[in-house]
């Protein structure tokens, strides 16, 4: 079963997918907000579950990339962009960016920032204080850009998603490898072993 939605929603729209004890009966949730808390105990009732969040396959090389140059940098910004009718910000993609970044390195510098002129202006303190920066305009699908900086350099990872056809193979791909995993599993990156 494929659902598509946000996961506010989850509750409402997939009961029947939650049922205890109904054996063989992997899912691909596709969504398009934060994975809450709770969701791996909610999962553990069905025999296999994969969540897959809207991302095309290029996220998943941006992702390794990026953790295999965190290291390396010691100050990072996350700038995500999407349409004008996302809802939520930042995009659970930039959250788990964060993540994945303070995981891979603990040499973040703190923002030395004293005085914000315009409030928020500085975006939200992510993971080990990693700044995350969400755009909403028209015009845009998803964007995620990732700025790595260090004395005297910087490096920049970005992906572009012009066109929602772009989530269909990630979601295929999901589909097809659903049944493999036991549990969650967030993201591409791990079917792709990334």
């Amino acid at each position: 079963m494929v659902t598509f939605g946000h996961f506010f929603m989850y509750s409402s729209y997939s009961p029947f997918s939650l049922k205890p004890n109904v054996p063989n009966r992997p899912t691909v949730t596709v969504v398009s907000s934060s994975v809450p808390h709770g969701l791996e105990e909610l999962t553990a009732k069905l025999s296999s579950s994969s969540l897959e969040p809207p991302e095309p396959q290029a996220a998943a090389p941006r992702v390794r990339a990026i953790k295999v140059a965190a290291p390396f940098f010691d100050t990072a910004e996350i700038i995500e962009l999407h349409h004008d009718r996302k809802a939520d910000a930042p995009s659970g993609t930039a959250l788990r960016t964060a993540e994945r970044m303070a995981a891979a390195s603990d040499r973040w510098s703190e923002d030395p920032t004293t005085h914000e002129v315009v409030p928020g202006a500085r975006g939200g303190a992510g993971p080990a204080g990693i700044r995350l920066h969400a755009v909403r305009m028209r015009g845009m699908v998803a964007h995620q850009e990732v700025v790595l900086g260090a004395l005297g350099q910087t490096l920049t990872i970005r992906q572009d998603s012009y066109d929602r056809e772009s989530f269909m193979p990630g979601v295929i791909l999901a589909c097809k490898h659903v049944a493999d995993h036991e549990g969650l599993t967030i993201g591409l990156d791990g079917l792709l072993n990334l």
